[in-house]
């Protein structure tokens, strides 16, 4: 194994002349004979050193025809000394060079590392073929984007980054200029449909968070439209879970054209060496007497409703309090496919109506057992204030006797705190005295428990003392808690501020989802993470949008509020402690059904496991092309890479070229100066001195002057019943404010230190221009 660091600038600059002239010198082979030599490896013996080996390699691929397997590269496939070696993720990494595979590892476990392997080798085996990332979020692409380049030190000037914040037409000229992408599913949709994407050169795709290519999700579209054009690519799919089930892994293998399985559970030997021991605890939490009387009030509203569905047949007969929501939407759907001629008389638009109510209705209850009275209410505040939209089911309940009594009870007992609505509005806020600003109401036991176990937590941390506490001195401790609905988060999060400064929280929640939501941007939730890290907060109430991809940092204790019968989200979650050191995992559940829920989630995840282990009940794809021509089998060369310094935002370099030159070519005020501090300045966007004085005593306003402060002028027309109103109203001296008096510098971007222009001053610019232009044809004399 050689330790070459001669190699950085090989790397960079590898496949960067693929259009060199034949018989053109190599720029690779120039650099690497500059460079020192380092001594051969065992693995590198029978061919040279890295910078020969590779230099040749480098140079056959320049001279050969363009997207086509490059020989000499792909006797070799490369693999990082620069990070620890481990021997299961370089078993993983040798088989999806080979075959379409998905590469299932725990949260933390370097899913992302095996991603980039696989990625360079591509990227050197075909020297102007295309090497795609798709990751379902923005935030997820920035952070895949900067992680392999950090791994395996592809060039910076070969990869792009594209979300829907990227223009069609730039997009374009990015997919024509660029060799590795890092993208959105949605994007790449898009950009096959329209022709944009060249597909017949794509060679290699990357898939994380690959338990999402279900149904018809962006995913399962790209390969289905990649399909269209090439079978000729490598799939490569990572996910810490395959599927809630097995029935579900299989749709992922059909959806991703997948050949096999690379699995290590969270009790495989190959990972036992690299993770910490997480010790999982689960608290059952009985409902509590006011909790199972408000329970049994709503059942008596659940009887009424979901009675009518079993008194026409169009629901099956069961016991009502262990109905579900997803019961209901499966006899909805099966009435809809068979309506019985027995409702002949009843409309069916009644029945459907019924059919809403009832889920609805459900939903709220299991609300109720989840997260505790105060969700329920704030969700039954939205159906009857309207902001749900449902009107009937608004007018069915304001005439049931028994849900007015028990929302007139809710309304009591929330009446002296603070309770928001669904669409982010406060309903009440009727703390009136000191006595009550700090009361809590726990609207489910569980909260009482979750408070016990976070409080306790820091407390017992070590090095924690109530002298650094009473400082607010950031502790290296972390807490994470996990809540399915954005109203518990705010609960949860209200409630463990109580406890500050021993408890610095933050919630985290995705983005908006409809007009009457409020959510954190993505912009938002980088910030929140990045805040997480630094020690900013301690503690973080997150949504599922914290189960999955962003790079939360180390963990100690995670504690999930909720079950959920998918065992992928359950994992998701486990996945974010235990990195570093030893981690914690507390699952607080209600009584009854929820702990149901939670072991049968357990148990789907131990038969996923064993039917992929086994190889039982799956079909793989059986055509998952070969793409190294046949009597090449690469050879493992390990060998210590350097990347170069990765600048985050480069995705966006285009328009910041062209905003640049737009700049320095349209600057009239800052052209004034010649000498040589001038050049400097403009490279830091700074004034000059000669600058300063031209605007200091032409531009800027003196009070000398007799000049008021500038005021803007009115906003509204002259009439002639107005007119004296407005002369009565202008202030004597006073400087209006006129954009026409300086259109010339309304007209082009000025040079900006630090901060760029926004889109909103180039569409202003854009219609001053045409003001200006207008204004020019109306002056023009008319031609002959």
């Amino acid at each position: 194994m050689s330790g070459g660091g001669g190699q950085r600038t090989l790397f960079q600059s590898w496949g960067a002349g693929v259009s060199r002239a034949p018989g053109a010198p190599s720029a690779p082979r120039r650099e690497a004979a500059a460079g020192p030599a380092p001594g051969p490896g065992p693995e590198a013996a029978a061919a040279g050193d890295d910078d020969l080996l590779l230099a040749a390699a480098a140079a056959e691929a320049e001279r050969g025809p363009g997207g086509g397997f490059c020989a000499a590269a792909g006797s070799l496939w490369v693999y990082p000394t620069n990070w620890p070696v481990r021997g299961y993720q370089e078993r993983m990494a040798r088989a999806a060079l080979l075959a379409n595979t998905l590469v299932c590892l725990p949260t933390g476990l370097g899913k992302t590392f095996v991603a980039a392997v696989v990625m360079y080798n591509f990227y050197r085996w075909f020297p102007s073929a295309k090497v795609l990332f798709l990751a379902p979020t923005r935030p997820l692409v920035a952070q895949q984007m900067e992680a392999c380049a950090r791994v395996m030190g592809i060039p910076q000037h070969h990869m792009a980054e594209m979300t829907g914040g990227t223009q069609v037409l730039n997009r374009k000229e990015i997919w024509h200029n660029k060799r590795v992408f890092f993208l959105t599913p949605q994007v790449m949709v898009n950009d096959l449909s329209r022709g944009t994407c060249p597909a017949a050169e794509i060679k290699c795709l990357v898939i994380d968070e690959a338990h999402k290519a279900l149904g018809n999700y962006a995913y399962c579209q790209v390969v289905k439209e990649l399909s269209k054009y090439t079978n000729q690519f490598r799939i490569l799919a990572l996910s810490a879970t395959p599927g809630s089930d097995t029935k579900a892994v299989q749709e992922v293998i059909s959806n991703l054209l997948i050949a096999q399985i690379e699995l290590c559970s969270e009790d495989s030997p190959d990972i036992q060496p690299y993770s910490h021991e997480r010790q999982v605890e689960k608290f059952v939490v009985p409902l509590g007497k006011e909790l199972a009387e408000i329970q049994n009030a709503y059942i008596r509203v659940l009887e009424t409703f979901a009675g009518r569905l079993i008194k026409i047949r169009v629901l099956a007969q069961r016991d009502i309090p262990s109905l579900t929501k997803y019961q209901i939407i499966l006899a909805r759907d099966q009435f809809r496919k068979n309506p019985s001629s027995r409702n002949a008389g009843i409309q069916q638009g009644v029945i459907e109506g019924d059919f809403a109510l009832c889920i609805s209705l459900y939903h709220g209850y299991e609300l109720l057992l989840q997260m505790g009275t105060r969700s329920l209410f704030i969700f039954l505040c939205g159906i009857m204030d309207g902001s749900k939209g449902l009107t009937r089911a608004r007018n069915e309940l304001s005439r049931n006797e028994d849900f007015m009594k028990l929302y007139r009870q809710l309304e009591n007992m929330f009446s002296d705190t603070s309770v928001t609505s669904a669409n982010g509005n406060f309903l009440y806020n009727n703390r009136t005295g000191p006595a009550n600003k700090n009361k809590i109401i726990y609207s489910h036991p569980k909260l009482k428990k979750l408070e016990e176990v976070v409080v306790e937590h820091f407390k017992s941390w070590k090095g924690c003392t109530d002298q650094s506490m009473s400082e607010s001195k950031p502790s290296d401790t972390r807490v994470m808690i996990f809540s399915s609905f954005r109203d518990s988060v705010q609960e949860i999060a209200e409630m463990l501020s109580q406890h500050e400064p021993i408890v610095r929280v933050m919630t985290f929640v995705g983005h908006s989802t409809g007009k009457s939501t409020k959510g954190f941007t993505q912009k938002d939730q980088l910030e929140v993470v990045k805040c997480f890290r630094e020690g900013g907060y301690n503690t973080l109430v997150s949504t599922c949008v914290g189960e999955e991809g962003l790079d939360i940092g180390e963990v100690d204790l995670i504690i999930c509020f909720d079950a959920q019968k998918s065992p992928v989200r359950l994992v998701q979650r486990m996945g974010r402690t235990g990195r570093k050191r030893k981690g914690r995992i507390v699952v607080i559940l209600a009584e009854g059904r929820e702990q149901r829920t939670y072991n049968q989630s357990q148990s789907n995840k131990k038969s996923i496991y064993k039917a992929i282990s086994e190889n039982k009940m799956l079909h793989f794809y059986q055509q998952s092309p070969r793409l190294i021509p046949e009597g090449i089998n690469p050879k493992l060369h390990k060998m210590f890479i350097t990347p170069a310094i990765y600048e985050p935002n480069n995705s966006r370099s285009l328009s910041k070229e062209r905003r640049s030159s737009s700049l320095q070519h349209k600057s009239a005020l800052f052209s004034m100066g010649t000498s040589t501090k001038q050049t400097d300045s403009r490279e830091n966007w700074f004034l000059t001195s000669e600058e300063f004085e031209v605007w200091n005593s032409l531009y800027k306003l003196k009070e000398s002057d007799g000049v008021k402060e500038p005021i803007l002028s009115q906003s509204h027309f002259e009439t002639l019943e107005n007119m004296e109103e407005i002369a009565a109203s202008r202030v004597e001296g006073a400087h209006e404010l006129s954009l026409s008096e300086w259109r010339l510098w309304q007209n082009r971007p000025f040079p900006t230190y630090l901060v760029d222009h926004s889109d909103r001053c180039y569409h202003f610019i854009r219609v001053m221009e045409m003001i200006e232009l207008m204004r020019h044809e109306e002056t023009s004399p008319p031609s002959d």
